[in-house]
């Protein structure tokens, strides 16, 4: 395979390379630290991003929203959304 981009800098506004699922968590830490969040299954979000100290809740995430924000934590409690994937 081709990758005629290989060689580029891989920066927050080039696509992402890879794909992982997310599995909230009380304490784990998303590893890699995700570009951004592509939400399967609408619901609310209780996140804290990467360079932030407290979690903040994003409420009423629509299914198939991309969330353009880089995070170190999904929490298990305070999110009903689901089929969360990070993009790295």
């Amino acid at each position: 395979m081709v990758d005629r981009f290989d060689n580029q800098i891989d920066t927050l506004s080039q696509p992402a390379r890879h794909a992982f699922a997310i599995t909230p968590h009380a304490t784990a830490e998303i590893d890699p630290l995700p570009k951004a969040i592509y939400v399967g299954t609408g619901g609310d979000i209780t996140l804290r991003a990467a360079d932030s100290n407290t979690d903040i809740v994003f409420k009423n995430v629509m299914s198939g929203q991309t969330l353009d924000i880089r995070i170190r934590y999904i929490r298990a409690t305070g999110t009903s959304a689901a089929d969360l994937v990070g993009l790295a």
